[in-house]
């Protein structure tokens, strides 16, 4: 885009016990859509936290009106209910959306606005670097891997959720995962869809507050499990 202005545009951050993280984080979201989109919304998909994430939303709503908005979840429905959440909720003609967790810097979403044209319905960012403990950078690698191989997929990272998605896309399919598959599944049933894609080099940074839920052994085993059963589904069985 070269500096100039993006049409139409939905963010949306799924939170869970993000409440530390999130006033940098919609801060800078909307210093970049002021400067880059003419038309915006910014939505915070609140998934059942149960530190200040609520108290700090509202806040952080009466200060942004009548640009963001926040759905809230009374009880956790995974990261592919709040995905899911975000993206039935988004209104306008792309989507972006990234972790409320602040590991990724949404001052780069102007990156991936650059590389967004009218045959492209997916630019993903991938990881320059990954800043985690050692365990989880191969955790990470050999989950990409698995995941690549067994679903075909041609893009690099798919565990990098800094996205931007042409919506009428999104709307053409149909998303089943509650956890944090739904990223395998959501890149496999847009690769096959025919559309151009993109990807685009973001920075990653340490995880400043709380701690993730994926890197926990009972979610490990159970996300693994998920996986295969949405491999049977969406590639076995199609």
């Amino acid at each position: 885009m070269n500096g100039l202005r993006f049409a139409s545009l939905s963010v949306f951050f799924p939170a869970y016990n993000d409440a530390p993280s999130l006033p940098e984080l919609i801060a800078k979201t909307f210093a970049v859509l002021r400067e880059r989109v003419e038309d915006y919304e910014v939505i915070v998909i609140n998934d059942g936290s149960w530190d200040d994430t609520a108290k700090v939303l509202e806040e952080l709503r009466a200060q942004y009106a009548p640009h963001l908005r926040v759905i809230t979840h009374e009880t956790n429905r995974g990261y592919g209910g709040a995905l899911r959440s975000g993206f039935a909720a988004a209104r306008k003609e792309y989507v972006f959306y990234t972790d409320g967790d602040g590991q990724y810097d949404v001052s780069e979403l102007p990156l991936l606005l650059e590389r967004m044209t009218p045959s492209t319905g997916l630019v993903n960012g991938y990881k320059l670097e990954r800043h985690d403990p050692l365990h989880r950078v191969w955790i990470g690698k050999v989950y990409n891997f698995c995941a690549r191989l067994l679903f075909r997929i041609r893009i690099r990272d798919i565990d990098c959720d800094f996205r931007l998605i042409s919506r009428p896309l999104l709307e053409k399919i149909h998303l089943t995962s509650t956890s944090g598959t739904i990223c395998v599944e959501l890149v496999r049933k847009l690769e096959i869809s025919g559309c151009g894609t993109a990807e685009v080099g973001v920075h990653h940074y340490p995880r400043m507050h709380g701690r993730s839920q994926f890197f926990r052994i009972r979610s490990l085993m159970r996300t693994f499990v998920e996986l295969l059963r949405l491999w049977v589904r969406v590639v076995v069985l199609k």
